[in-house]
C-alpha cells in the first residue's frame, strides 16, 4: 500500500473492506451515529451560555486531551503527511465546527442532523472526482435515494427564509466541506491509524479556533448545563467518535463511509422531541425513511 508521500496533496484511495459491511463495520455506523445525532442537542445546550466560538475550541480542546490518553495517538507520522493533516483539520474540525454552532442559532437540532445527510453525496461526488471513477450503479442509487430524502427534509425550513435559510445554508456548508474531509482521511488513516491522524489533527485545530474562544470569554456564563454538554462534545463527539469514523472510512472508503451520517437524522430527531419539543413535519419523516432505505441499497458489496 503506498502512502500519503507518494500521493498528490488532495488525494484518496480506496477502502480495505470491499465486500457488503461486516458487523465491525455496522458497529462503527452505530456508534458515530449515536453520538454524532446527539452533538447537535449538546451544542443548543452549550449555545444557551457560551458563544459559538468557544463552544467550537472548548470541544476540540477537549477531544484532543482525551486522544493523548490512547497510546496509538502517538505513532510517528512522516513529515511529508503533516501538510495533509493541517488539510484535514482545516476541513473536518475547525471550519464546520465552527459553522454549526452558529447556525443553530436559527434552526433547531433536529433540523441540523437531518441536514447532515448531505455529507454521504459531498463524499461521493468528490471521491468520483479524486478516484476518475463513477460510484457503482447500486452505490448510486443509494445515494440517489438519500439525497431525495436531504432535500425533502430541508424543504419545509427553507419555505420560511430569512434567518432559517442562512441556518440551513451554513450547514450545506459545512457538509460539503465533512464530505472533502471523508476522501482526505482514507488514505492517512490506512498509513497511521486513526488515533494518530487525529490527535494531530485537533492539536492543530486547537490553535486555529483559539482567537474565536477568546472573543467568547468575556460574556459566557459558566453553568452546570453546558459545562456538562462540552463534556460530552469533546471526548466522545470530537475524540471518540472521530476516530471510529476515520477508522470506518478506512475500512469501507469515502463513499461507502459516509453512509454513518444518513443514520444521525434518526437520533438527532428522537432526541430533539423527546428533550427539546421540537417538531418535525411529516415530509421530513418521509425523507428519513427514504434516508435510510439508500443507506441499506448503497452498503451492499462494490465489486
Amino acid at each position: 500500500m503506498s502512502t500519503p508521500t507518494a500521493r498528490r496533496f488532495i488525494s484518496t484511495t480506496e477502502g480495505s473492506n470491499s465486500g457488503a459491511f461486516a458487523p465491525v463495520d455496522w458497529g462503527l455506523v452505530a456508534g458515530v451515529a449515536a453520538i454524532w445525532g446527539s452533538s447537535f442537542l449538546f451544542i443548543e445546550i452549550a449555545l444557551e451560555s457560551l458563544s459559538p466560538g468557544l463552544i467550537t475550541w472548548s470541544r476540540i480542546l477537549t477531544g484532543f486531551l482525551t486522544l493523548s490518553l490512547f497510546p496509538a495517538a502517538r505513532r510517528p507520522i512522516e513529515r511529508a503527511a503533516w501538510p495533509r493533516i493541517v488539510l484535514l483539520s482545516v476541513t473536518w474540525t475547525s471550519f464546520p465546527f465552527l459553522l454549526f454552532p452558529i447556525a443553530q442559532q436559527y434552526i433547531d437540532s433536529a433540523l441540523t442532523g437531518m441536514l447532515n445527510a448531505l455529507v454521504p453525496i459531498f463524499a461521493a461526488s468528490i471521491a468520483a472526482i479524486l478516484l476518475r471513477r463513477l460510484p457503482r450503479r447500486v452505490q448510486v442509487i443509494g445515494l440517489g435515494v438519500g439525497l431525495v430524502g436531504a432535500v425533502l427534509i430541508s424543504l419545509p425550513p427553507l419555505k420560511i427564509g430569512g434567518s432559517t435559510a442562512f441556518g440551513v445554508t451554513l450547514i450545506v456548508l459545512a457538509t460539503v466541506s465533512y464530505g472533502v474531509s471523508i476522501n482526505i482521511a482514507v488514505p492517512l488513516q490506512q498509513a497511521y491509524g486513526a488515533p494518530a491522524v487525529m490527535f494531530r489533527s485537533l492539536a492543530i485545530s486547537a490553535i486555529s479556533t483559539f482567537p474565536f474562544a477568546i472573543s467568547g470569554l468575556g460574556s459566557a456564563s459558566w453553568d452546570i448545563s453546558p459545562l456538562l454538554a462540552i463534556a460530552v462534545l469533546g471526548p466522545f463527539g470530537t475524540g471518540i467518535a472521530f476516530i471510529a469514523m476515520a477508522q470506518l472510512v478506512g475500512r469501507v472508503g469515502p463513499t461507502r463511509g459516509g453512509l454513518a451520517i444518513f443514520f444521525i437524522p434518526i437520533v438527532s430527531i428522537i432526541l430533539g422531541v423527546m428533550v427539546r419539543s421540537e417538531t418535525v413535519e411529516p415530509i421530513q419523516l418521509f425523507g428519513t425513511a427514504l434516508i435510510l432505505t439508500g443507506a441499506a441499497v448503497a452498503s451492499r458489496r462494490e465489486k
